[in-house]
Protein backbone atom coordinates (compact mmCIF):
# COMPACT_ATOMS: atom_id res chain seq x y z
CA UNK A 1 0.00 0.00 0.00
CA UNK A 2 2.24 2.77 -1.29
CA UNK A 3 -0.47 5.41 -0.83
CA UNK A 4 -0.92 4.48 2.81
CA UNK A 5 2.84 4.53 3.38
CA UNK A 6 3.08 8.01 1.86
CA UNK A 7 0.12 9.25 3.91
CA UNK A 8 1.78 7.89 7.07
CA UNK A 9 4.67 10.31 6.59
CA UNK A 10 2.21 13.20 6.34
CA UNK A 11 0.39 12.08 9.48
CA UNK A 12 3.66 11.79 11.38
CA UNK A 13 4.46 15.40 10.56
CA UNK A 14 1.09 16.56 11.90
CA UNK A 15 0.74 14.31 14.95
CA UNK A 16 2.52 16.49 17.51
CA UNK A 17 0.37 19.57 16.89
CA UNK A 18 -2.89 17.66 17.25
CA UNK A 19 -1.64 15.88 20.34
CA UNK A 20 -0.72 19.23 21.90
CA UNK A 21 -4.02 20.90 21.00
CA UNK A 22 -6.05 17.78 21.87
CA UNK A 23 -8.13 18.31 18.75
CA UNK A 24 -9.36 16.10 15.95
CA UNK A 25 -6.66 15.70 13.24
CA UNK A 26 -8.47 17.51 10.43
CA UNK A 27 -5.49 17.88 8.11
CA UNK A 28 -4.53 14.26 8.65
CA UNK A 29 -7.94 13.11 7.48
CA UNK A 30 -7.79 15.51 4.55
CA UNK A 31 -4.64 13.63 3.52
CA UNK A 32 -6.31 10.25 4.06
CA UNK A 33 -9.34 11.38 2.08
CA UNK A 34 -7.28 12.89 -0.77
CA UNK A 35 -5.32 9.64 -1.09
CA UNK A 36 -8.58 7.74 -1.64
CA UNK A 37 -8.19 5.71 1.54
CA UNK A 38 -11.54 6.63 3.09
CA UNK A 39 -13.36 4.79 0.33
CA UNK A 40 -10.80 1.97 0.03
CA UNK A 41 -12.79 -0.35 2.39
CA UNK A 42 -15.73 -0.27 -0.04
CA UNK A 43 -16.16 -2.95 -2.66
CA UNK A 44 -15.21 -1.99 -6.20
CA UNK A 45 -18.92 -2.16 -7.04
CA UNK A 46 -19.38 0.89 -4.83
CA UNK A 47 -16.26 2.78 -5.84
CA UNK A 48 -13.74 1.32 -3.39
CA UNK A 49 -10.71 -0.91 -3.82
CA UNK A 50 -12.20 -4.09 -2.34
CA UNK A 51 -10.52 -3.75 1.06
CA UNK A 52 -13.89 -4.83 2.41
CA UNK A 53 -12.95 -7.99 4.26
CA UNK A 54 -12.73 -10.33 1.31
CA UNK A 55 -9.97 -12.92 1.40
CA UNK A 56 -7.88 -11.64 -1.50
CA UNK A 57 -7.29 -8.24 0.10
CA UNK A 58 -7.35 -8.85 3.85
CA UNK A 59 -3.59 -8.60 4.40
CA UNK A 60 -3.51 -5.43 2.30
CA UNK A 61 -6.21 -3.97 4.56
CA UNK A 62 -4.21 -4.84 7.69
CA UNK A 63 -1.07 -3.31 6.21
CA UNK A 64 -2.98 -0.13 5.34
CA UNK A 65 -4.16 0.13 8.94
CA UNK A 66 -0.62 -0.49 10.17
CA UNK A 67 0.75 2.34 8.02
CA UNK A 68 -1.84 4.80 9.33
CA UNK A 69 -0.95 3.77 12.89
CA UNK A 70 2.73 4.21 12.08
CA UNK A 71 1.99 7.82 11.16
CA UNK A 72 -0.25 8.65 14.14
CA UNK A 73 -1.95 6.25 16.53
CA UNK A 74 -4.85 8.63 17.22
CA UNK A 75 -5.56 8.94 13.50
CA UNK A 76 -5.13 5.17 13.25
CA UNK A 77 -7.73 4.60 15.95
CA UNK A 78 -10.17 6.85 14.11
CA UNK A 79 -9.47 5.30 10.72
CA UNK A 80 -9.87 1.77 12.09
CA UNK A 81 -13.30 2.75 13.42
CA UNK A 82 -14.22 4.03 9.94
CA UNK A 83 -13.08 0.74 8.38
CA UNK A 84 -14.99 -1.27 10.98
CA UNK A 85 -18.18 0.66 10.28
CA UNK A 86 -17.96 0.19 6.51
CA UNK A 87 -17.37 -3.53 6.93
CA UNK A 88 -20.39 -3.88 9.22
CA UNK A 89 -22.53 -1.97 6.74
CA UNK A 90 -21.46 -4.22 3.86
CA UNK A 91 -22.09 -7.35 5.93
CA UNK A 92 -25.43 -6.46 7.51
CA UNK A 93 -26.89 -3.69 5.35
CA UNK A 94 -29.55 -4.08 2.70
CA UNK A 95 -28.49 -3.35 -0.90
CA UNK A 96 -30.20 0.05 -0.70
CA UNK A 97 -28.50 0.90 2.60
CA UNK A 98 -25.08 -0.16 1.32
CA UNK A 99 -25.48 1.96 -1.81
CA UNK A 100 -26.66 4.97 0.23
CA UNK A 101 -23.92 4.91 2.85
CA UNK A 102 -21.24 4.04 0.29
CA UNK A 103 -22.25 7.19 -1.56
CA UNK A 104 -21.75 9.19 1.65
CA UNK A 105 -18.12 8.03 1.70
CA UNK A 106 -17.38 7.96 -2.01
CA UNK A 107 -19.10 11.18 -3.07
CA UNK A 108 -19.07 13.29 0.11
CA UNK A 109 -16.05 11.97 1.99
CA UNK A 110 -18.01 11.49 5.20
CA UNK A 111 -16.47 9.75 8.19
CA UNK A 112 -17.98 6.68 9.85
CA UNK A 113 -17.26 5.10 13.24
CA UNK A 114 -18.56 2.47 15.65
CA UNK A 115 -19.62 3.70 19.11
CA UNK A 116 -20.62 0.83 21.36
CA UNK A 117 -19.10 1.55 24.79
CA UNK A 118 -21.38 3.00 27.44
CA UNK A 119 -21.80 3.46 31.18
CA UNK A 120 -24.96 3.37 33.30
CA UNK A 121 -26.74 5.89 31.09
CA UNK A 122 -26.41 3.87 27.92
CA UNK A 123 -28.40 4.30 24.72
CA UNK A 124 -31.99 3.08 24.44
CA UNK A 125 -34.12 3.10 21.29
CA UNK A 126 -37.77 3.82 22.01
CA UNK A 127 -40.34 3.26 19.22
CA UNK A 128 -42.56 6.21 18.40
CA UNK A 129 -45.17 6.60 15.68
CA UNK A 130 -44.78 5.71 11.98
CA UNK A 131 -41.90 3.29 12.45
CA UNK A 132 -39.58 5.86 13.96
CA UNK A 133 -37.37 5.55 17.03
CA UNK A 134 -36.30 8.13 19.60
CA UNK A 135 -32.87 7.81 21.16
CA UNK A 136 -32.17 8.21 24.88
CA UNK A 137 -28.82 8.00 26.63
CA UNK A 138 -25.10 8.27 25.96
CA UNK A 139 -22.01 6.54 24.64
CA UNK A 140 -18.50 6.88 26.07
CA UNK A 141 -15.18 6.57 24.22
CA UNK A 142 -16.91 8.01 21.16
CA UNK A 143 -13.76 8.54 19.11
CA UNK A 144 -13.97 11.42 16.67
CA UNK A 145 -17.03 12.98 18.33
CA UNK A 146 -17.77 16.31 16.72
CA UNK A 147 -16.29 15.25 13.36
CA UNK A 148 -17.81 11.82 12.65
CA UNK A 149 -20.90 12.32 10.51
CA UNK A 150 -22.10 8.70 10.38
CA UNK A 151 -21.40 6.71 13.56
CA UNK A 152 -22.83 3.26 14.00
CA UNK A 153 -24.38 3.48 17.46
CA UNK A 154 -25.71 0.46 19.34
CA UNK A 155 -28.74 0.70 21.61
CA UNK A 156 -31.16 -1.38 23.63
CA UNK A 157 -34.67 -1.98 22.29
CA UNK A 158 -37.61 -2.30 24.71
CA UNK A 159 -37.52 -6.11 24.38
CA UNK A 160 -33.81 -6.19 25.27
CA UNK A 161 -32.51 -6.58 21.72
CA UNK A 162 -29.24 -4.86 20.88
CA UNK A 163 -29.66 -2.85 17.69
CA UNK A 164 -27.16 -1.09 15.44
CA UNK A 165 -28.18 2.20 13.85
CA UNK A 166 -26.37 4.72 11.68
CA UNK A 167 -26.98 8.17 13.13
CA UNK A 168 -26.85 11.06 10.61
CA UNK A 169 -25.05 13.52 12.89
CA UNK A 170 -24.76 16.14 10.16
CA UNK A 171 -28.56 16.43 10.39
CA UNK A 172 -29.08 15.80 14.12
CA UNK A 173 -27.62 17.44 17.19
CA UNK A 174 -26.02 15.38 19.94
CA UNK A 175 -24.62 16.81 23.17
CA UNK A 176 -20.86 16.26 23.45
CA UNK A 177 -19.16 16.18 26.85
CA UNK A 178 -15.52 17.04 26.12
CA UNK A 179 -14.61 17.20 29.81
CA UNK A 180 -15.08 13.43 30.03
CA UNK A 181 -11.95 12.76 27.95
CA UNK A 182 -8.88 13.46 30.13
CA UNK A 183 -6.46 10.72 29.00
CA UNK A 184 -2.73 10.23 29.34
CA UNK A 185 -2.44 9.60 25.60
CA UNK A 186 -4.45 9.37 22.36
CA UNK A 187 -5.42 13.02 22.85
CA UNK A 188 -6.26 13.61 19.19
CA UNK A 189 -8.72 10.72 19.05
CA UNK A 190 -11.20 13.08 20.77
CA UNK A 191 -12.99 10.12 22.36
CA UNK A 192 -15.64 12.14 24.16
CA UNK A 193 -18.94 11.20 25.77
CA UNK A 194 -21.95 11.80 23.51
CA UNK A 195 -25.59 12.12 24.60
CA UNK A 196 -28.07 11.22 21.83
CA UNK A 197 -31.22 11.96 23.83
CA UNK A 198 -34.01 13.32 21.65
CA UNK A 199 -32.59 12.29 18.26
CA UNK A 200 -35.17 10.51 16.10
CA UNK A 201 -34.33 7.80 13.60
CA UNK A 202 -36.13 6.25 10.66
CA UNK A 203 -36.44 2.52 10.10
CA UNK A 204 -33.90 2.84 7.27
CA UNK A 205 -31.32 4.14 9.79
CA UNK A 206 -31.34 0.77 11.58
CA UNK A 207 -28.59 -1.60 10.46
CA UNK A 208 -29.16 -5.34 10.49
CA UNK A 209 -31.26 -7.24 13.00
CA UNK A 210 -31.12 -7.04 16.81
CA UNK A 211 -28.10 -8.97 18.05
CA UNK A 212 -26.16 -8.80 14.78
CA UNK A 213 -23.45 -6.59 16.30
CA UNK A 214 -22.24 -9.42 18.55
CA UNK A 215 -22.34 -12.16 15.92
CA UNK A 216 -19.13 -14.11 15.49
CA UNK A 217 -16.67 -14.16 13.88
CA UNK A 218 -17.14 -10.50 13.01
CA UNK A 219 -17.31 -9.20 16.59
CA UNK A 220 -14.26 -10.95 18.07
CA UNK A 221 -12.39 -11.31 14.80
CA UNK A 222 -12.18 -7.54 14.41
CA UNK A 223 -9.39 -7.48 16.99
CA UNK A 224 -6.84 -8.00 14.21
CA UNK A 225 -7.67 -4.55 12.83
CA UNK A 226 -6.77 -2.57 15.94
CA UNK A 227 -3.77 -4.86 16.51
CA UNK A 228 -2.50 -3.83 13.07
CA UNK A 229 -2.76 -0.15 13.99
CA UNK A 230 -0.93 -0.79 17.26
CA UNK A 231 1.86 -2.63 15.46
CA UNK A 232 2.28 0.49 13.34
CA UNK A 233 3.08 2.36 16.55
CA UNK A 234 5.80 -0.18 17.39
CA UNK A 235 7.28 0.22 13.90
CA UNK A 236 7.30 4.00 14.36
CA UNK A 237 9.24 3.60 17.61
CA UNK A 238 11.78 1.31 15.94
CA UNK A 239 12.32 3.80 13.10
CA UNK A 240 12.58 6.75 15.49
CA UNK A 241 15.06 4.92 17.71
CA UNK A 242 17.33 4.17 14.73
CA UNK A 243 17.20 7.80 13.67
CA UNK A 244 18.00 8.98 17.21
CA UNK A 245 21.02 6.68 17.54
CA UNK A 246 22.32 7.70 14.13
CA UNK A 247 22.03 11.36 15.08
CA UNK A 248 24.08 10.74 18.24
CA UNK A 249 26.56 8.54 16.35
CA UNK A 250 25.74 5.61 18.65
CA UNK A 251 25.11 2.95 16.01
CA UNK A 252 28.48 1.32 16.68
CA UNK A 253 27.66 0.66 20.34
CA UNK A 254 27.25 -3.14 20.71
CA UNK A 255 24.64 -2.70 23.46
CA UNK A 256 22.52 -0.51 21.19
CA UNK A 257 22.99 -2.98 18.35
CA UNK A 258 21.71 -5.78 20.58
CA UNK A 259 18.70 -3.70 21.63
CA UNK A 260 17.77 -2.78 18.07
CA UNK A 261 18.23 -6.37 16.96
CA UNK A 262 15.76 -7.50 19.59
CA UNK A 263 13.30 -4.74 18.69
CA UNK A 264 13.49 -5.78 15.04
CA UNK A 265 12.70 -9.38 16.02
CA UNK A 266 9.67 -8.22 17.99
CA UNK A 267 8.32 -6.07 15.14
CA UNK A 268 8.76 -8.82 12.58
CA UNK A 269 7.01 -11.22 14.96
CA UNK A 270 4.05 -8.84 14.88
CA UNK A 271 4.08 -8.78 11.09
CA UNK A 272 4.09 -12.57 10.97
CA UNK A 273 1.09 -12.64 13.30
CA UNK A 274 -0.78 -10.31 10.95
CA UNK A 275 0.04 -12.57 8.02
CA UNK A 276 -1.13 -15.59 10.00
CA UNK A 277 -4.35 -13.86 11.02
CA UNK A 278 -5.10 -12.92 7.41
CA UNK A 279 -4.49 -16.52 6.33
CA UNK A 280 -6.66 -18.08 9.04
CA UNK A 281 -9.52 -15.66 8.39
CA UNK A 282 -9.22 -16.23 4.64
CA UNK A 283 -9.62 -19.99 5.18
CA UNK A 284 -12.64 -19.32 7.36
CA UNK A 285 -14.28 -17.04 4.81
CA UNK A 286 -14.30 -19.80 2.23
CA UNK A 287 -16.28 -22.17 4.49
CA UNK A 288 -18.69 -20.87 7.12
CA UNK A 289 -19.48 -22.98 10.17
CA UNK A 290 -19.55 -22.52 13.96
CA UNK A 291 -16.26 -24.43 14.24
CA UNK A 292 -14.55 -22.15 11.74
CA UNK A 293 -15.93 -19.04 13.42
CA UNK A 294 -14.59 -20.26 16.77
CA UNK A 295 -11.15 -20.83 15.27
CA UNK A 296 -11.08 -17.40 13.63
CA UNK A 297 -12.03 -15.63 16.86
CA UNK A 298 -9.43 -17.44 18.92
CA UNK A 299 -6.68 -16.81 16.40
CA UNK A 300 -7.69 -13.15 16.44
CA UNK A 301 -7.45 -13.22 20.25
CA UNK A 302 -3.94 -14.66 20.04
CA UNK A 303 -2.93 -12.10 17.43
CA UNK A 304 -4.18 -9.26 19.58
CA UNK A 305 -2.32 -10.53 22.66
CA UNK A 306 0.89 -11.32 20.79
CA UNK A 307 1.00 -7.84 19.23
CA UNK A 308 0.22 -6.27 22.59
CA UNK A 309 3.32 -7.99 24.00
CA UNK A 310 5.35 -6.96 20.94
CA UNK A 311 4.42 -3.34 21.51
CA UNK A 312 5.20 -3.42 25.22
CA UNK A 313 8.59 -5.03 24.57
CA UNK A 314 9.47 -2.50 21.86
CA UNK A 315 8.48 0.39 24.12
CA UNK A 316 10.77 -0.89 26.88
CA UNK A 317 13.69 -1.39 24.49
CA UNK A 318 13.15 2.05 23.00
CA UNK A 319 13.11 3.73 26.42
CA UNK A 320 16.41 2.07 27.36
CA UNK A 321 17.99 2.89 24.01
CA UNK A 322 17.17 6.61 23.98
CA UNK A 323 17.41 7.24 27.73
CA UNK A 324 15.96 10.22 29.56
CA UNK A 325 17.16 12.64 26.88
CA UNK A 326 15.13 10.93 24.18
CA UNK A 327 11.97 11.02 26.27
CA UNK A 328 11.95 14.82 26.33
CA UNK A 329 9.96 16.84 23.84
CA UNK A 330 10.20 17.54 20.94
CA UNK A 331 11.36 13.96 20.41
CA UNK A 332 8.47 11.73 19.31
CA UNK A 333 9.09 8.93 21.79
CA UNK A 334 7.17 10.43 24.70
CA UNK A 335 4.02 10.97 22.62
CA UNK A 336 4.06 7.61 20.85
CA UNK A 337 4.65 5.74 24.11
CA UNK A 338 1.78 7.60 25.79
CA UNK A 339 -0.53 6.88 22.89
CA UNK A 340 0.44 3.24 22.54
CA UNK A 341 0.23 2.56 26.29
CA UNK A 342 -3.38 3.77 26.37
CA UNK A 343 -4.39 2.19 23.06
CA UNK A 344 -3.14 -1.23 24.15
CA UNK A 345 -5.61 -1.25 27.02
CA UNK A 346 -8.34 -2.95 25.05
CA UNK A 347 -11.04 -4.66 27.13
CA UNK A 348 -10.88 -8.17 28.60
CA UNK A 349 -7.34 -9.33 27.72
CA UNK A 350 -7.49 -12.12 30.31
CA UNK A 351 -10.75 -13.41 28.85
CA UNK A 352 -9.20 -13.38 25.36
CA UNK A 353 -6.21 -15.41 26.57
CA UNK A 354 -8.39 -17.82 28.52
CA UNK A 355 -10.59 -18.36 25.47
CA UNK A 356 -7.56 -19.20 23.32
CA UNK A 357 -6.29 -21.62 25.97
CA UNK A 358 -9.66 -23.30 26.28
CA UNK A 359 -9.79 -23.69 22.51
CA UNK A 360 -6.36 -25.32 22.41
CA UNK A 361 -7.24 -27.69 25.25
CA UNK A 362 -10.37 -28.79 23.43
CA UNK A 363 -8.56 -29.80 20.22
CA UNK A 364 -7.40 -33.32 19.45
CA UNK A 365 -5.11 -32.47 16.50
CA UNK A 366 -1.37 -31.97 16.75
CA UNK A 367 -0.43 -28.33 17.38
CA UNK A 368 0.83 -27.76 13.85
CA UNK A 369 -2.56 -28.70 12.42
CA UNK A 370 -4.89 -26.75 14.71
CA UNK A 371 -4.95 -23.45 12.85
CA UNK A 372 -4.59 -24.53 9.24
CA UNK A 373 -6.44 -27.79 8.69
CA UNK A 374 -9.85 -27.79 7.11
CA UNK A 375 -12.71 -28.07 9.59
CA UNK A 376 -16.05 -29.79 9.14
Amino acid sequence: MQRAAAVADTLAGLAAQYDASRTFPIESFDAIRNAGLLKAPLSSEHGGTDLDGRSSTRLALLNMLKHIGRGDLSAGRLFEGHVNALQLIQIFGSPAQIAHWASDVRDSGLLFAVWNTEAGDGVRLVPVDSGRYRMHGSKTFASGAGHIERPIVTGALPDGGWQMCVVPLDRAEAAIDRSWWQPSGMHASTSFKVDFTGIELKQSDLLGDPGDYHLQPWFGGGAIRFAAVQLGGAEALLDATRAFLRLLNRTGDPHQQARLGQAAIHVETGNLWLEGAARVVDIGQSRRSPAIAERMVNYANMTRLAIEQVCMDVMQICERAVGARGLLRPWVFERIIRDLTLYLRQPAPDAAQTSAGKYILGREQEAYRIWHDELD
